[in-house]
């Protein structure tokens, strides 16, 4: 299935997309991978729309990618006898470790992590950040706060610590018993919630194998300031504006995606900007224009993908979203102002022979009439450093391996085909030119870039570049009987 855009489209699964027909829906209407979140629904519910995926993948012949998102250690209020308070600006309210409900002067907070970290001074937020706590006076089962910044609070509602590391891990014992669920089930990545040091990554990492990829999201003010070390640690990167705008001031957050797209983008692995791109469309079937051009923004960045949460899990235009996104990136790709920008904020290149080849393939498809750069991959790594390059024209690649294919799914600018296992260097460029042609990239007067790696399966190997006309007779003189096709 091939798209008229370079940027990926991640589109979440929930109440409003949860049959065949709405995920086939969404599926041709832009979305190439879908995220199942693991704060929400039932094990088999997950497992239904797991399933249904695969299912449509068998269907249309094209590889999708299925993100796995667990919740991560969530910190939350206990409840209230009332239901909810109102706190003034200048009252005092304290939080503490008994499990009674609260009232207008305390409440629960079940966390003893939080107070073993808190320091006078700190500030706490409480429901996405619309009530400010100031710590004055806190010890290991209590913190004594004057509020700040006043409002409603009620039960279970979400609080955030920004300006102090928690002695938390990433992992909670529901994300282990998840991770393993989805790992189990096939799933291509699995995201990595409130990441905060790169051992958080490493610690999933012992627990997954190979079994999945790793998206770290970025959501916390300790992950922007260890980012590089995430990153390295990492597959992949989510920059989850919804608390990370929560925990630091809005006004940073622009900034920070704009820093942390181009990282991703120079260390070759996949970014996804995400939280609040269509909000409005949830209840409404067309977007704000404010929305419209922050999704062009992240685009116009270079990230490998943009992603609808509440948008297309529970909202009422959930395909429409899907839509909106698919025709907002045909179209701002379709802008010269686009191409020159990318080209502006392009990394300079490596120093390894794999880095010299895909720089050089870019560069000749850029300066003739090359139609699709063809790369033939194993782990992908020939596909991401492709992809680094951000090429003007379509990148097919071809690998055996269907684990493969699919996490490239998420990858700027790949269309991914599944091809049988070579050992020979002509066979692999007449299946370039057979899966150009026959996926639409390219007609028999054409010209196409073929790279590879000699000896074949080795990951990491690529070390060949050839410019082939998409005329089989001219790459195989007398014919190419026997070539696998």
């Amino acid at each position: 299935m091939r798209r008229q855009r370079k940027v990926k489209i991640v589109a979440t699964l929930g109440p409003a997309s949860e049959t065949h027909e709405t995920i086939r829906a969404l599926h041709e209407a832009g979305a190439d991978v879908f995220r199942l979140n693991m704060s929400h629904g039932s094990r088999d519910e997950i497992r239904d729309k797991h399933r249904i995926i695969r299912e449509i993948e068998a269907e249309t012949g094209s590889p999708i990618a299925i993100l796995a998102d667990l919740q991560g250690p969530k910190l939350r209020l206990g409840t209230f006898a009332e239901g909810e308070i109102t706190l003034g600006e200048g009252a005092c309210f304290r939080l503490d470790l008994d499990p009674e409900p609260g009232d207008a002067r305390r409440v629960c907070v079940p966390h003893p992590e939080i107070f073993a970290a808190l320091v006078n001074g700190a500030t706490l937020l409480i429901n996405d950040g619309k009530v400010r706590l100031e710590v004055i006076e806190s010890e290991r089962d209590f913190a004594e706060c004057v509020v700040r910044t006043g409002g409603v609070i009620s039960d279970r509602k979400g609080v955030n610590v920004p300006d102090v590391v928690l002695p938390l891990a990433a992992l909670s014992d529901k994300d282990r018993d998840d991770l393993e669920f989805a790992c189990g089930l096939g799933i291509d990545w699995l995201a990595l919630s409130f990441v905060q040091r790169p051992e958080d990554v490493e610690e999933a990492r012992i627990l997954v194998g190979d079994r999945a990829a790793i998206m770290a999201k970025i959501e916390k003010p300790a992950a922007v300031e260890q980012f590089e070390r995430i990153l390295a640690a990492a597959d992949g990167i989510m920059v989850a504006r919804g608390d990370l705008g929560v925990e630091l001031p809005v006004q940073y957050v622009p900034p920070i995606q704009k820093r942390l797209v181009q990282r991703c983008r120079a260390a070759a692995k996949p970014v996804i900007v995400a939280t609040q791109m269509l909000e409005s469309m949830i209840e409404s079937p067309v977007p704000t224009r404010a929305e419209v051009s922050d999704v062009a923004a992240a685009i116009y960045e270079g990230t490998d993908a943009v992603m609808l949460s509440a948008e297309s899990a529970a909202g009422q235009y959930p395909i429409e979203a899907v839509r909106v996104m698919d025709d907002v990136a045909a179209h701002v790709e379709s802008d010269p102002a686009y191409a020159e920008q990318i080209a502006a904020s392009r990394s300079a290149p490596g120093s390894t022979t794999a880095d010299a080849i895909v720089a050089a393939a870019r560069e000749i498809a850029e300066k003739t009439e090359i139609k699709a750069i063809c790369c033939f991959t194993q782990s992908g790594t020939t596909a991401l450093l492709n992809a680094r390059e951000r090429p003007k024209v379509p990148i097919i690649a071809l690998t055996s391996l269907q684990r493969t294919a699919r996490r490239l799914c998420l990858t700027w600018g790949c269309h991914c085909v599944i091809t049988e296992e070579l050992d020979r260097f002509k066979q692999a460029v007449v299946n370039a030119v057979r899966a150009a042609r026959s996926e639409g990239f390219a007609a028999e007067s054409d010209q196409i870039v073929v790279t590879a790696g000699v000896p074949f399966n080795v990951p990491g190997s690529t070390n060949i570049l050839r410019i082939a006309p998409c005329d089989e007779r001219l790459i195989w003189p007398g014919g190419a009987s026997g070539v696998q096709s």
